[in-house]
């Protein structure tokens, strides 16, 4: 059977400050994040407690899992002050605004567990990140959505980016293995200006470059693929503050690690909740601060503990397999004197976007003091000096295994929003769910009174029938023709009648048919051959349609049941549900 191929396409039809958490287990992945000082959602009230978030505190969605928007503002998950990572400039900073800085604010942020980029046991891993508002990324064919198609519509310093293939364990030098970026999760949870649509966590967006920010910038983050804890981890949080240097966009730093008796460059540790920040990792260790003894700023985290006290660093890249080391890496934010002098590993100018690793000592083949280039900004898709191009600022950092996922609604071990992206699934209303796992299309055609043949109208269905209620066509499966397994099913039709269901490729009407409406035009087919209802008046069709009557991917389909019914309202002797138009997808 031919089916005429439509073009038009619907539209889309979605005290606590807490150190010891009481909250209910949820079992998925979780993103704990922070935000700069600059962004508006800084002096909002959270959504778990009610209290001002500040620029020090780690935040989760207020379903603790990204999901579709519209989204409240995020919860506190942990306090930056008393009863959480301990700071004591905490307090003064609850209430302050966004746009006016605190010395307080956390820019990196790891629980010492992050997948370990390990070439010995050939764990494929994947970088999470983000940027701020001021990245323009490399051109594509990197995978949309990217940061160069959210960018132009203010909506990517609140999202979190993730390599658009498995990257292999570092050293990678500039476009070694070029993999880019794909949307993870999203600020608002909302459609942008480009059609992209991921899970949210509840930040603002848009977020044009300039100041004073008019969206959020997601400043540090965590990724936990084993699911949501309602407790400060086992072993508590390592994090860096903010440097006190200016930044070169114009806007100050908060100074928040010297404020705390620390520097920018250094990874801190606060083992349990209220407990007070100490140093984990100096900056000197990582091949920090020796421009001048300048202060550089350590600006995103991710962090492999081996389980042994303190900080073993690592003598040269993939030694932390044996356990004997522990993986660090991270990377610099602009302004930082390192920024240009050669890393240890290639003998190349450290860029912001640069993943970094601890200094390669000469011993072992190193060519500086710095430190070395782990993945060099070009193969995660973003723009440096060494590519023509000004330099994007990587503002958090994760590492995960190449299988994590927030939503694997097809099962196939990646993320729908990969999925997506890649083309690997299509997703023709752009909600963010693959179309295999749902019907693209709309219910219609409800018998309101306008339309009512005889004053039968039941606006919830199609029009009353003897049975006192209107017949509902609900649909069940996915459009997608590969799986083949849309149901179609009618309910509060008469018990044993006969009925049969039928589509059009065309909508028209609604049009008066017998004591019902037919919204279903164009090529009308019969989708099954004439059956009785059930004794509780209900009747279905498929799966199997799509094998059955040649329906291909692009097809669009109003459905309708129709049905006996010698003792409806209007005297005509049979009824219809109300219609159901379906988008066909691959």
């Amino acid at each position: 059977m031919n089916i005429r191929n439509a073009t038009s396409r619907l539209n889309r039809l979605s005290g606590m400050t807490l150190g010891a958490l009481s909250l209910a287990s949820i079992s998925s992945a979780q993103a704990t994040f922070s935000i700069d000082w600059h962004s508006p959602t800084v002096g909002m009230l959270d959504s778990i407690n009610g209290v001002p978030i500040t620029e020090g505190d780690i935040l989760v969605p207020a379903a603790f899992i990204p999901a579709p928007g519209p989204l409240p503002a995020p919860g506190t998950l942990f306090s930056g002050g008393p009863g959480g990572l301990g700071l004591i400039g905490h307090p003064p900073c609850v209430g302050h605004p966004g746009g006016t800085p605190c010395r307080v604010e956390v820019d990196a942020l790891s629980y010492g567990t992050d997948h370990t980029m390990d070439p010995f046991a050939n764990l494929v891993g994947d970088y999470l990140f983000s940027t701020d508002e001021f990245a323009i990324a490399l051109v594509p064919p990197f995978l949309p959505p990217s940061i160069t198609t959210e960018a132009p519509f203010g909506d990517a310093s609140a999202d979190v980016w993730i390599t658009g293939g498995s990257v292999p364990p570092g050293p990678i030098p500039p476009m070694a293995f070029p993999v880019g970026h794909t949307g993870f999760i999203d600020g608002d949870g909302m459609p942008s200006g480009s059609g992209a649509a991921y899970p949210g966590t509840g930040l603002l967006e848009p977020n044009f470059p300039g100041f004073p920010n008019n969206g959020d910038n997601l400043d540090a983050l965590d990724f936990d693929p084993n699911g949501p804890f309602d407790q400060m981890p086992p072993g508590g949080v390592y994090f860096s503050l903010d440097a006190v240097f200016p930044d070169p966009t114009g806007t100050p730093n908060s100074g928040s690690a010297v404020f705390h008796g620390f520097m920018g460059s250094d990874v801190l540790w606060t083992p349990f909740p209220g407990g007070a920040p100490a140093l984990y990792a100096p900056g000197a260790t990582l091949g920090l601060n020796l421009v001048n003894f300048q202060e550089d700023d350590l600006d995103a985290l991710a962090l492999g503990e081996n389980g042994v006290p303190g900080y073993q660093p690592s003598l040269q890249p993939n030694d932390w397999s044996s356990g004997a080391t522990d993986m660090l890496l991270f990377s610099v934010r602009r302004g930082s004197p390192v920024i240009g002098m050669p890393d240890s590993i290639f003998g190349i100018p450290i860029m912001e976007g640069d993943i970094l690793t601890t200094p390669l000592p000469a011993a072992l083949g190193g060519v500086s003091p710095f430190p070395g280039i782990f993945c060099a900004a070009e193969n995660i898709g973003l723009s440096t000096l060494r590519s023509g191009n000004s330099s994007d600022d990587l503002n958090a950092l994760d590492t995960v295994k190449h299988t994590t996922t927030i939503t694997d609604c097809n099962g196939n071990g990646i993320d729908d929003a990969i999925d997506i992206s890649s083309t690997t699934s299509t997703d023709v209303n752009t909600n963010g769910i693959p179309d295999e796992c749902e019907v693209v299309g709309a219910p219609g055609c409800f018998c309101v009174a306008a339309v009512a043949p005889c004053g039968n109208s039941f606006p919830s269905a199609g029009c009353r029938n003897s049975t006192g209620s209107g017949a509902l066509l609900t649909v069940a499966g996915s459009s997608s023709v590969t799986l083949d397994n849309l149901t179609l099913s009618a309910s509060a039709m008469p018990a044993v009648v006969p009925g049969i269901f039928f589509g059009g490729t065309v909508p028209v009407g609604p049009l008066p048919f017998g004591d019902g409406l037919r919204c279903a035009g164009g090529m009308i087919t019969r989708f099954t051959s004439p059956a009785f209802t059930s004794a509780t008046g209900t009747m279905s069709a498929g799966p199997g349609l799509a094998g059955a009557f040649g329906i291909t991917s692009g097809t669009t389909l109003i459905f309708q049941c129709w049905f006996r019914d010698a003792g409806g309202p209007c005297g005509v002797g049979f009824n219809t549900t109300n219609a159901y138009s379906v988008i066909f997808t691959p």
